[in-house]
């Protein structure tokens, strides 16, 4: 790749400015929305709908191996070389570069990749969770992909979900896996208290099923509406009263009325002697506050 766009080895905690990448950022939401559509329409339904996510690699994201029949494929972006690789186990493979092309294209390309190595799959072909979706095929508005905020933007979810894994590792209830939701483009970790919870009023099935156990979720997003810009979040559903009145850190965190959630603004501790410890303590806190008003049975429910 062009060592131009390379981030200086030092510099774990890049900088991520909404405002610089805005384009790229929804052209590249798109393009998740469909590997993360075929990866969900070829498995079988996990709890929470699980078995749609993407995963962090050491080289970008990928689907974990899909079957397909008897066959398995993996797709996975490449946020270094800038290419979407499709392995099929009989050792073929499939390529599409990463660089300036609609969604549109992005599909079709991506679609008759698959169709060449024998492996077609039909999805919902509309994006999910954005305002006036336009169908993939008939998408010629977003075609930006900036090679170096691609890079940036991954090299900064590699971290957090190094950290997001730390914390995980506390937990020893249900835990979702550190994972990648292509639906609202956030790294997230969430665990559970092992009871049900009541009903949403009006939820649909997608979210009757995400939300039917109480839970606490941490995650990372790069921002959009009311955030500006990156930020790690937290929320308990159902979530308790007086929540939002509960101590936490570290000193940078707020609770967001707009939002409901818990904020840490990822500007205010990228560059500080110990981002990973703020980000911890931010995750430690934002659960025991939940936790404990909610009244989780934290003794069975952690390691000590």
């Amino acid at each position: 790749m062009d060592d131009s766009i390379l981030i200086p080895r030092n510099e774990v905690w890049p900088p991520l400015p909404l405002s610089e990448w805005s384009d790229t950022y929804a052209t590249l939401h798109l393009w998740t929305q469909i590997v993360g559509k075929i990866r969900l329409t070829q498995t079988p339904l996990v709890n929470h709908y699980w078995n749609s996510v993407l995963y962090l690699t050491a080289r970008g994201m990928t689907t974990s191996p899909i079957p397909h029949g008897r066959r398995i494929f993996q797709i996975d972006f490449d946020f270094i070389d800038h290419k979407l690789v499709i392995s099929a186990s009989e050792g073929e493979t499939r390529t599409v570069r990463l660089e300036p092309k609609t969604v549109a294209d992005f599909y079709g390309e991506t679609m008759q990749a698959l169709n060449e190595l024998d492996l077609p799959v039909g999805i919902h072909a509309t994006p999910d969770e954005l305002p006036d979706p336009i169908p993939f095929a008939q998408d010629t508005v977003h075609s930006s992909y900036d090679a170096g905020n691609a890079h940036r933007f991954w090299r900064v979810l590699l971290q957090v979900d190094r950290v997001f894994k730390d914390f995980r590792s506390r937990f020893i209830g249900k835990c979702s896996p550190v994972h990648f939701f292509w639906g609202s483009f956030d790294l997230a970790v969430t665990r559970f208290s092992g009871r049900r919870a009541p009903d949403r009023p009006g939820a649909d099935s997608i979210t009757r099923e995400a939300y039917s156990h109480e839970v606490i979720s941490h995650g990372f997003w790069p921002g959009s509406g009311a955030m500006t810009g990156p930020a790690f979040y937290s929320y308990t559903a159902p979530a308790p009263i007086g929540l939002r009145d509960q101590p936490i850190g570290p000193a940078r965190a707020l609770y967001s009325t707009e939002l409901s959630e818990f904020i840490l603004p990822y500007d205010e501790i990228r560059s500080t002697e110990r981002p990973e410890e703020q980000i911890l303590e931010f995750c430690q806190s934002t659960y025991e506050a939940g936790a404990n008003l909610a009244k989780w049975d934290r003794a069975n429910l952690e390691r000590t």
